[in-house]
């Protein structure tokens, strides 16, 4: 361990660095020199509650593995410490010969929906002002892009949540749709507890019987993949027993007879028979839901395939139909996953957008942002790829890749095609606390602060803008990734615009930038933020008080109408067949969180899940001749894997289950599929074909000669 570094203050009130439920916590440095976390009950979020992940977020910050100066990859592989001057003039110097030999699109920038929302608005317009390339994205693109196309197509906005958190204690029915928070959010099951107290009920859709499931007065555990049949189906016989509102339908939302007819496809036999559930259980479920303060939250579980967007439309189609949008403890809603991942979309670090959420394909739009970063509409950038199609263009139309806050390599579907494109690019720049497995591949590391050692804002799941207050000083040598972009685009000679003395400056910035957009936080500074433990937004001028609640009396359409969605089900982009006969879908550990770049270096995190592990109904291992704790194989189209074998009936027999935090040979990333939503451009992490075998005793048998067909 390093020695302790001073102290900025003896404690401080700031945030998890996980989650987007962004627990309030307070953090000091014990007598023992080490930073310690506790749960704030002063913070209306969390309410004194935090997961073990939180509890545990002081250890990061004294790592000895922790990056302390630049590192520059020599000509032999090896990584040797250089200046700050050395490493930004080199970098910089090597974009702009990259760009003058193969235009300013070579050059891409990669986000996070961890990064602040200054670091998140700065990276955008590095982007588009300093580097003039469309090519941004950010992994976000991997967690809530389809919530976001979805509930744009139906409300007009994207915001998580529209409604507090703490509404969920009043509601009467919680639908949770493919949503595991007792292990990805656990704070957030006072609520339910708090519900349940008062005679509410919780219907859980999921393939799997998750901690969260077990909670359930309902489990309605659908074949992977079929949530637009269920949503549908669900809706078809809301219809049938008259239990939707049609005096609601009518005043606010158009569009629904188009729906209607598409629902009417979708009967009860074809959804029993599709999904596996009951018709019983599918009547019970329309009752309840039914009923007044009904709310229905969605997680990765249906938004994570190539019909997600779809999948958000369907459930937003109920629960307007049942008159429940807009109206106290009631709605729709979706979970939010990574720490910033509402606001790390708002800002402009996602391939299509720009400050406020306003779009970078509307001519207005577009002018209103040039206009105020002091440039030429024509100069300003068109759309570029998404996350998955950007990585999929490494070293050959995209041949240098800066990386701030990701680690693409373990994050990204069939990680092996990533990690050979990483390999094949002239300049890569991971901006990182800590080597992982996509800064291996870099020419430059360049190490930052975390989230202890600086200041900044972040947008949590209800969309509440919350301010990180710094407990120590970062370590001699680290920068913040802002201090990191406005240095490069010095270099490249954008002085003007990246002129920043602190991060409020940008921060101030970033809320002039948003003003008149839908995600409006002109209205925000950082005194307004501490003085009410956060600001929801839009908030559109100092004296405005936050929305907490959006849609009570309009939605945000021109004609403030919400839109029902008419959507078909289409089958995953694999589905099983006699060579791979298995659904293989992935998910979280409670202990581990996304990439596992963080939780991975936490000693008691790591020792309670040390590795991944394929889950499999006892039936399926029987059949198969997979034993408990014993290694087995497991192949899809494009790698084979091995993990321990963990039996259990949780599972559906012809599903296998692996989560994710994992890299290396550990990654099950390697054997999932790129193939895309056509509107968000979601990759399909919950679905793909796969089969299970015990492991071989000959090594030559794990060859397979149908690895890399499509």
């Amino acid at each position: 361990m390093t020695g302790t570094r001073p102290r900025v203050f003896p404690e401080v009130r700031s945030h998890c660095p996980y989650c987007a439920f962004q627990c309030g916590m307070t953090l000091s440095v014990g007598s023992d020199g080490l930073p310690e976390a506790k749960a704030d009950p002063s913070f209306p979020v969390n309410n004194g509650q935090m997961c073990i992940k939180g509890f545990t977020s002081g250890q990061l910050l004294q790592r000895s593995d922790r990056l302390h100066h630049p590192l520059k990859k020599n000509v032999s592989g090896s990584f040797v410490k250089v200046s700050w001057d050395q490493a930004l003039d080199e970098i910089s110097e090597r974009i702009i010969n990259i760009q003058r030999t193969n235009g300013p699109d070579s050059i891409a920038c990669f986000g996070s929906g961890a990064l602040t929302n200054e670091k998140a608005y700065l990276l955008g317009k590095f982007a588009r002002v300093a580097l003039r390339t469309r090519m941004i994205d950010y992994n976000g693109r991997y967690c809530m892009s389809s919530a976001a196309a979805g509930q744009n197509r139906s409300f007009g906005i994207d915001r998580g949540l529209p409604f507090p958190v703490a509404d969920i204690a009043g509601a009467k029915t919680v639908m949770l749709w493919g949503s595991n928070l007792a292990d990805t959010l656990p704070p957030i099951m006072q609520y339910f507890e708090r519900m349940r107290e008062a005679g509410g009920r919780i219907i859980v859709v999921d393939p799997r019987l998750t901690p969260t499931a077990r909670q359930a007065d309902l489990h309605l555990q659908l074949t992977p993949g079929s949530d637009v049949i269920l949503a549908n189906g669900l809706l078809h016989l809301a219809i049938e027993m008259k239990r939707i509102d049609q005096t609601y339908i009518r005043s606010r939302t158009v569009g629904f007879e188009q729906v209607r007819s598409a629902v009417s496809r979708y009967t009860p036999d074809r959804v029993e028979r599709v999904c596996g559930i009951g018709i019983d259980k599918l009547r019970q479920a329309v009752i309840w839901l039914s009923e007044e303060r009904s709310m229905l939250l969605s997680g990765r579980g249906p938004e994570q395939q190539i019909k997600g967007v779809d999948g958000v439309c369907a459930m937003i189609n109920l629960m307007l139909a049942m008159g429940h949008v807009g109206k106290p403890f009631s709605g729709y809603g979706t979970l939010t996953g990574q720490g910033n991942g509402q606001g790390g979309r708002e800002h402009g670090q996602k391939s299509d957008q720009l400050p406020g959420y306003r779009s970078i394909e509307n001519l207005n739009d577009r002018q209103e942002i040039a206009r105020f970063w002091g440039i030429p509409e024509t100069e300003l950038p068109r759309k570029g790829l998404s996350a998955v199609e950007m990585l999929r263009s490494l070293g050959q139309q995209i041949r240098g890749l800066l990386v701030f806050g990701s680690n693409v390599a373990v994050a990204t579907p069939d990680s092996g095609h990533v990690e050979s494109g990483l390999q094949a690019l002239d300049l890569l720049v991971v901006a990182d606390s800590f080597l992982n497995e996509t800064s291996q591949y870099a020419d430059f590391v360049l190490p930052v602060t975390q989230w202890a050692e600086e200041e900044g804002t972040m947008t949590n799941l209800e969309g509440r803008v919350i301010h990180r207050r710094p407990l120590v000083e970062p370590p001699e040598g680290v920068r913040t990734d802002w201090w990191i972009l406005c240095e490069l685009a010095k270099r490249l000679g954008r002085s003007e615009q990246f002129n920043f003395l602190d991060v409020k400056d940008i921060f101030e910035e970033l809320a002039n930038a948003t003003r008149g957009g839908p995600a409006d936080y002109s209205g925000i500074d950082y005194d307004k933020i501490d003085r009410n433990d956060g600001v929801f937004w839009p908030c559109p001028s100092k004296d405005h008080p936050g929305t907490p609640r959006l849609f009570a009396d309009r939605f945000f359409h021109e004609d403030g109408l919400a839109r029902f969605v008419p959507v078909e089900h289409r089958p995953a982009g694999e589905m099983p067949d006699q060579t791979y006969p298995l659904y293989l879908t992935t998910g979280r550990y409670k202990e581990q969180y996304n990439s596992g770049a963080q939780t991975r270096k936490v000693v008691s995190l790591r020792s309670a899940r040390p590795m991944p592990c394929a889950q499999v109904h006892p039936r399926l291992a029987e059949r198969l001749g997979l034993e408990e704790g014993e290694p087995a194989i497991v192949r899809t189209r494009r790698a084979a894997a091995e993990f321990i074998v963990q039996i259990t009936t949780d599972i559906r027999p012809d599903t296998i289950f692996i989560p994710f935090h994992y890299g290396g040979k550990e990654a099950v990333n390697q054997l999932t599929n790129p193939v895309l939503d056509p509107v968000s451009r979601m990759p399909e992490y919950k679905i793909c074909a796969a089969r299970i075998e015990p492991k071989p005793t000959e090594p030559d048998l794990l060859e397979d000669s149908d690895y890399g067909q499509a």
